[in-house]
């Protein structure tokens, strides 16, 4: 006998299974792909064997590119490093600006499981590819599940503002950064495949706090991730990231922060940002703007897994 009660259940139960028999969109149907931000120095082994892992290991292809540095030997050198992790295959990107915009560029991403983009100025790295059918293939890439790894200005262009290590006022030539003001640090278009956040590199060693509070002071909605050398955070496709490596990874959110200028324009001011200060093993959640993991051996809380390479 069908019941007014029974009729219920059973359209519960109907949406229940539709519900459970639905595909969830990950974070809105996000990139697929992983990013492996190195902040530059010695990678160390643990890292780069991360990402040859990453990369599918003897199965995996990789394309390489050495453009950021000035150095005729940096591109073998990469080569050499690469090919000794146990990709089955890795290439070197031998393009510039003018080529970079062909379809033959964009064919190289073809296929590949990796990309790795190594050391020297961001700029002359973003000016081969910004804007080009190359830069386009890559994103494609990235969203379809390559892995992107990359150190010191590699890890630079991963953010879609990109700081360039210029300063428009500096006071030294040195590289350590002496004050904290409106619009001196130089920004400029990056890769973008870690949106609302911005990249520094060589952080701790290099002393850059300076220009990253800068940065967030002036663009309160980008989240500050500055990476010291020796370091590097996984990013996985659910908007997480595992720190990896030797150093510290400073977190900076300006998101709830009150900030103002000075009546000259150039005196920032703020209150209430976060700092957050994450070795290896922590996790950090950026959707959410929290730590998830401060230490693998807290109570309660258990180290992350690289073995196999798969995101938790």
């Amino acid at each position: 006998m069908w019941t007014r009660s029974a009729g219920h259940l059973a359209a519960v139960l109907s949406i229940a299974l539709v519900v459970m028999c639905t595909p969830i969109a990950l974070q809105g149907d996000g990139p697929r792909g992983q990013l492996l931000i190195i902040g530059g120095g010695d990678r160390g082994a643990a890292i780069m064997q991360l990402f040859g892992c990453l990369a599918g290991g003897a199965q995996g292809r990789v394309l390489a590119f050495p453009q950021a540095s000035e150095r005729p030997e940096a591109g073998p050198e990469i080569l050499a490093e690469l090919q000794g992790l146990g990709i089955g295959r890795v290439t070197l990107a031998e393009v510039d600006r003018g080529s970079a915009d062909t379809e033959a560029a964009a064919s190289l991403t073809t296929g590949i499981t990796g990309v790795y983009f190594g050391g020297g100025d961001q700029s002359r790295l973003m000016a081969v590819l910004r804007g080009t059918r190359l830069e386009a293939a890559l994103r494609r890439a990235y969203r379809d599940g390559a892995v992107m790894a990359g150190t010191s200005a590699g890890a630079a262009v991963m953010s879609r503002t990109m700081i360039t290590g210029d300063e428009r006022r500096p006071y030294t030539k040195d590289e350590n950064w002496q004050t904290i003001e409106a619009d001196n640090v130089v920004t400029a278009e990056g890769l973008g495949l870690l949106e609302d956040a911005v990249v520094d590199q060589h952080f701790v060693r290099r002393r850059r706090h300076n220009r990253l509070i800068s940065v967030v002071l002036e663009r309160p909605q980008l989240l500050g991730i500055a990476i010291d050398e020796e370091t590097a955070v996984w990013v996985k496709p659910d908007r997480t990231f595992d720190v990896v490596g030797d150093g510290a990874v400073l977190v900076l959110d300006g998101s709830r922060a009150r900030t103002a200028r000075d009546a000259a324009g150039e005196g920032l001011r703020g209150a209430d940002l976060r700092l957050h200060v994450l070795r290896g093993g922590a996790r950090y959640d950026l959707a959410r703007r929290a730590v998830v993991r401060l230490a693998p051996d807290a109570p309660g809380e258990s180290a992350p897994a690289t073995a196999g390479c798969a995101p938790r």
